[in-house]
């Protein structure tokens, strides 16, 4: 799946030790990630949920694989079940699993086998604080994000969220996959700013991969 794309190095830009940006990864396969997600969206449809301290948050998710992430007052978990219809999660499609393990081991990071697809949905003016993704119980697996849609700036920052993050555009296609030593960096999105895609409208969708178990 990674032949012709992949020739040039422009395509892969590091962006530090166990990090790297991969520019326009998946965009000659948006139109059947769109339909997986419609078919997703079906059976568990994207809702905003309530983080532990009682506020909703700002981006819509959804969620497909063995497991999903949820929160309400109780924390953030990982379930096997949906908490609106109390069933599995849809299963994650081939071609998530495929572009998912393609696109972590383009950036060094062999045999990857998510068991979660974290998808969210972005609107104008939503983001997502600095924060570091460690309710997984396996940490030596990569996390894999997918953007689609408007552009996004993605904050990534060190060890301490008190570390000045980089910031880098994302435009629709572009993957990023971090692991390694920078598996536990501080990672947020900024605020969206008022843009249009032509598949999307005045949203962003971002398909997020973990290994959970």
């Amino acid at each position: 799946m990674t032949p012709d794309l992949f020739d040039s190095d422009l395509t892969r830009q590091p962006i530090c030790d166990g990090a790297v940006l991969l520019r326009g990864f998946v965009t000659p396969h948006t139109t059947e990630i769109f339909d997986a997600i419609a078919t997703i969206e079906n059976v568990a449809p994207f809702r905003h949920m309530i983080t532990p301290g009682g506020f909703r948050m700002s981006v819509a998710m959804t969620n497909c694989g063995t497991y999903g992430w949820s929160s309400d007052r109780r924390g953030y978990r990982y379930a096997s079940t949906d908490p609106l219809s109390e069933k599995n999660w849809p299963a994650m499609p081939a071609l998530f699993l495929e572009l998912a393990q393609s696109a972590a081991e383009q950036a060094g990071f062999v045999d990857f086998k998510p068991d979660s697809c974290l998808i969210n949905r972005y609107e104008i003016g939503s983001r997502l604080s600095l924060h570091q993704d460690k309710n997984e119980r396996d940490f030596s697996a990569p996390i894999v994000s997918v953007s689609l849609g408007i552009s996004a700036l993605f904050l990534f920052g060190r060890e301490q969220r008190n570390i000045r993050p980089l910031r880098l555009p994302l435009s629709h296609g572009d993957v990023v996959v971090w692991g390694g030593p920078a598996r536990l960096y501080y990672h947020g999105i900024a605020p969206l700013k008022i843009d249009t895609h032509p598949l999307t409208g005045t949203h962003r969708i971002n398909l997020t991969f973990r290994k959970v178990d």
